[in-house]
């Protein structure tokens, strides 16, 4: 019987028993069923029509039997533009969650294949397009750890520094998006604002805002520019200016409080279980930090804390992306102390690509100086220089898998050679796509508005999770 109750469309019955339904007592209705729900077929489906009985004691029999399918985007801002829920309610209650993915597929690690490696960083840069500068990193100490170079010291000093930076904007877009999809529009307004002072320096920095290009196999594009140490000084005053703002507005505030605090829950054996890494796995209490289990680039000589708490759910992650922002910011202070003067790439010029970069008077290619030199050297260096820009180097045959802690977790590259100027297979292990695999079990259970924070405090990137 109630089964079927679930489909009840109201109706009228009009025939003579119907008519007369106070004639019919309980125990004639549950020895005949159809005289109290009765049923006939029309067109569209079965249409039951119920005569007498106690209505609320109908909706009582029927509770838990009825589900609604909703979509939850792919066009929508709480899912960040791009990503699909498929979401099961019984009321406001999500009965199961599901994930739907690919609606931003570039098809990036198969093109790279058809660049020559040092071609391949303008790919990748545009993978997770609010951590630019960490792939960059990991493809290229990939390559270079193909190749058996070292990258010079202010080389790698500067990759930290642009890599932290980075880190700093990613976080600051985290906790502004979550603020914008929670109501928190002054959080969000805010947190454009600081990001806005990132990209800025970036600019200055690299010549760009987003998808530098600016780390490459081997070292950089070129050194810093003049004035770049005090643009960075100034840039971490206005920071530690602005940072206590976020905890004045967001942190004590007590519906920003409710609206995180126990939702989203996803204790430590889940997330060893799921493969889940970065702010997520450390809300639940494990200070896993690539740059401190398997240090790179350096980062072993920089002092620095990785944060944890022990609540595992949103409002820890947002606690703990605040405090990345502080501790990136010492990083930044150090490594402004440690910049040596010295290359700032390799100096074998089969691999130095290119290797003295000077930008021209419309902010674009070569400059002149930069295009006589090469000119006016001998016809053999002309030509080595046309075959590696066209060609790109060789790299010894071989395998590797590097992986570096990007704002999201274990961002790694697996890197196939087969000794020639191409990749052979350049494959992403992109915490995006990995730690979206927690979102069923943060949010079954749960009610529809924690469907948004708990996406918010994943911080899933789609470009690097479609790619």
């Amino acid at each position: 019987m109630t089964e079927r109750l679930s489909d009840v469309t109201t109706g009228t019955d009009t025939s003579a028993a119907g008519r007369d339904s106070d004639s019919y007592d309980a125990n004639e209705r549950a020895a005949n069923p159809d005289a109290y729900a009765g049923s006939r077929q029309t067109t569209e489906g079965t249409v039951y029509t119920v005569t007498g009985g106690d209505w609320d004691e109908v909706l009582a029999e029927a509770a838990g039997d009825e589900r609604i399918v909703m979509n939850l985007g792919p066009q929508h801002p709480s899912t960040h533009g791009v990503l699909r829920l498929v979401l099961e309610l019984e009321g406001e209650t999500v009965t199961q969650a599901r994930s739907v993915i690919g609606y931003l597929h570039t098809g990036i690690e198969k093109n790279v294949e058809y660049r020559n490696w040092t071609q391949g960083v303008t790919f990748v840069t545009r993978m997770d397009y609010l951590a630019p500068l960490h792939n960059e990193a990991a493809y290229c100490m990939a390559v270079e750890k193909l190749l058996g170079v070292t990258v010079p010291q202010r080389a790698q000093t500067i990759r930290v520094l642009l890599m932290e930076l980075n880190r700093i904007s990613s976080h600051l877009v985290a906790l502004a998006t979550g603020g914008m999809e929670l109501g928190a529009l002054t959080g969000m307004t805010a947190g454009f604002r600081e990001r806005e002072e990132v990209l800025h320096l970036l600019e200055f920095l690299t010549g760009l805002r987003m998808n530098h290009a600016f780390i490459r196999p081997g070292g950089l594009a070129q050194d810093l520019p003049e004035g770049a140490e005090q643009r960075i000084k100034d840039f971490i005053k206005v920071m530690d200016s602005r940072l206590p703002d976020y905890d004045k507005l967001l942190t004590g505030q007590p519906i920003w409080r409710n609206r995180l605090a126990g939702v989203g829950y996803l204790p430590v054996d889940a997330c060893l279980a799921l493969g889940i890494t970065g702010p997520i796995l450390r809300s639940a209490g494990l200070p896993w930090d690539l740059r401190k289990v398997q240090p790179y680039s350096g980062y072993e000589n920089y002092e620095f804390d990785v944060p944890t708490s022990n609540a595992a759910d949103s409002y820890a992650r947002y606690l703990l992306r605040l405090e990345e922002i502080h501790q990136s910011l010492r990083i930044v202070r150090q490594a402004v102390d440690n910049l040596v003067p010295g290359p700032v790439m390799v100096e074998d010029a089969k691999i130095a690509w290119p290797a003295k970069l000077t930008i021209g008077s419309d902010g674009m290619g070569n400059s002149l100086e930069h295009v006589r030199k090469i000119m006016g050297q001998s016809m053999e260096s002309l030509i080595h220089h046309f075959k590696l820009v066209t060609e790109g180097f060789a790299v010894p045959a071989g395998q590797v898998y590097v992986p570096i802690e990007s704002p999201r977790g274990e961002l790694g590259y697996h890197v196939v050679s087969d000794g020639g100027t191409r990749p052979m297979r350049v494959h992403v292990r992109e915490p995006s796509f990995v730690n979206l695999q927690s979102m069923p079990a943060m949010c079954e259970g749960g009610m529809v508005a924690d469907v948004i924070a708990s996406v918010a405090s994943i911080d899933p990137v789609m470009g690097g999770c479609d790619r």
